[in-house]
Formats: structure tokens, C-alpha cells, sequence
């Protein structure tokens, strides 16, 4: 009797769990495995899905009917524009602000600060597409505001995303300007601060407010409003801060 009792609430558990389709910025990438490992401790029968890319992909996407439930961007723009256009349910939050550093795998003085990306070594730049990512948008203005444009714009080339722009870095260019959070992978403990990689000055950059919102088609989804309302508690908090964001 115990047994059939126990494949009788499995099987309500398998029909009631639903599901989350996420569409995120590739700079949350590795947080995001954790944040869905904490909440599955919280709501095990609901499986979420992630679909990385960059923000103003996802977002374009999303408007041409994407089925999606949650949307992180990597800034808040593409968020209120969904939002103006009637596709997001919730006016946008920011759930983690981003840090953008310069990293390379090569013997560059990165303590030089924006300073270094002059040096005659350095033939190759990489950034993510300004026009696209957002984190591409506070490269080409730290690099503005640092007054180097001039000098060092024939070396920038554009990765799709930050994902894009860090693989770059780690094969190809001479040094790459990418999320903090990207260095949190498993293959990157072996980079260190002051070695391979620097924060770039704060001032240089308008701040990277990542910005959330519950999509249309998910107004009614129980699982999707709160897996949303999850990203803003405290224990998520702890995990954006583990991965390189600061919170607020």
C-alpha cells in the first residue's frame, strides 16, 4: 500500500510540475545555473529552461512572439521596451548591476587600466557589440571617456555577446573588455586579478543596471511569477554577488 501510495504522488507531482522558459543575458550564464539549483530546493517540480544570448537578440525575439516567460537583459532599455510595446506583464526591475573589467590570457600590464589597450603589443580589442549588448555599450564609452577612441578603434573587433567577446579574449585577441561575471566559470579560476584581469574605473562607465521583467504570455503562470519573484529575494541576492554583481 505504501508503494502505491508513493507512485500515486509522484505521478500528481510529474502532472502538476510545470515549467519556466527563460530567455537571458549571456553575461548570467553561470549565475543562473545556480540560481535555478537553489530554486528547485524551493519548487522541485517546476523545470526552467534558459536560452542565452545577447539582450538585444533576445528582446527582438521576444517581440516577434518568442515563447518565453522571463526575460533578463544585461541592461534596462531593451526591459522598458518590451514593456512600452505591451510584451512584458511588470514594469522592469533591476535585479543585478554588472562590473566591466579588461581581461586578457596574455603578458599585459592590466594594471595600466584602460592605459594598456595603447600599448603597441596590443593589436587586437575585443568587445561585444555595442549596438546589441549592453556591456559592449560601457566598453565603447570607457573607452571614449578614457579619451583613447582615437587610438585604439582600428584594433576593436565585436563579438555577438559577452560570451562571444570573452572567447575572443581567450583565443584570439590580445585582451577583451567583458563582464565580471564571466570569469566565474569553471574553466577561468585559472585567471587572477591584477594578472589577467582589472575592474575598469566605475566612472568611465554608466552603470549596467540588469533589468527583469515577466513576459505577456506568462501573466497567468503561476511557476513563472514565482520563479520572477525569486530573483529579487535575498538567497539570489547572494548568488549574483558570488558571480561578480553587485546588488542592491
Amino acid at each position: 500500500m505504501g508503494r502505491v501510495l508513493f507512485f500515486i504522488l509522484f505521478a500528481l507531482v510529474s502532472l502538476n510540475g510545470g515549467e519556466v522558459r527563460i530567455a537571458a543575458a549571456a553575461n548570467v550564464g553561470y549565475a543562473v545555473e545556480d540560481l535555478i539549483k537553489e530554486y528547485e530546493k524551493i519548487d522541485p517540480g517546476t523545470k526552467v529552461r534558459v536560452t542565452l544570448g545577447s539582450s538585444g537578440k533576445l528582446a527582438a525575439q521576444i517581440l516577434h512572439g518568442a515563447p518565453y516567460d522571463i526575460y533578463l537583459s544585461a541592461n534596462m532599455s531593451y526591459p522598458r521596451r518590451l514593456y512600452k510595446e505591451g510584451a512584458a506583464a511588470t514594469e522592469p526591475e533591476i535585479y543585478a548591476e554588472g562590473v566591466l573589467v579588461l581581461f586578457s590570457v596574455k603578458h599585459l600590464d592590466v594594471g595600466k587600466g584602460m592605459e594598456v589597450l595603447k600599448d603597441r603589443s596590443v593589436t587586437t580589442v575585443a568587445i561585444a557589440n555595442p549596438k546589441t549588448a549592453p556591456y559592449g555599450t560601457a566598453a565603447m564609452e570607457a573607452i571614449r571617456r578614457s579619451a583613447i577612441y582615437d587610438e585604439v578603434k582600428e584594433k576593436l573587433v565585436f563579438g555577438e555577446s559577452v560570451a562571444q567577446t570573452l572567447s575572443y579574449a581567450l583565443k584570439a585577441a590580445d585582451i577583451g573588455m567583458v563582464a565580471k561575471s564571466a570569469l566565474y566559470g569553471p574553466r577561468m579560476s585559472r585567471y587572477r586579478e591584477g594578472i589577467n584581469w582589472v575592474e575598469v574605473d566605475r566612472e568611465l562607465y554608466s552603470p549596467i543596471e540588469q533589468g527583469a521583467v515577466l513576459l505577456k504570455r506568462a501573466e497567468g503562470a503561476k511557476e513563472a511569477k514565482s520563479f520572477y519573484r525569486f530573483l529579487f529575494s535575498e538567497s539570489a541576492k547572494d548568488i549574483f554577488r558570488r558571480y561578480g554583481y553587485r546588488t542592491r
